[in-house]
């Protein structure tokens, strides 16, 4: 199930990124779903979904981003290393 949304969108948005209005949104919800992501308050796969993609070609398309596909720092995965034994 999905739900469609409606918004204005000044027109020189589209022109500014040479894209049309299936192409923007396309981009809009991947860029979304890479920042949600990116700030921890959704998953890879929810991302994936929102984005459109499955979750192995929303992992590639994190690289545009410069986003790291892991959500944990350093030093958390040093902290469950050492938690682990």
């Amino acid at each position: 199930m999905s739900v469609a949304l409606k918004f204005d969108m000044p027109e020189g948005a589209l022109s500014a990124l040479r894209k049309d209005p299936t192409e923007f949104a396309k981009e809009l919800r991947l860029a979304a779903a890479v920042k949600w992501y990116e700030m921890g308050v959704i998953s890879q796969e929810k991302a994936a979904e929102i984005a459109g993609l499955t979750r192995a070609e929303f992992i590639f398309s994190l690289s545009r981003f410069n986003v790291s596909p892991f959500q944990y720092t350093a030093e958390e995965i040093e902290k469950e290393l050492r938690n682990a034994d």
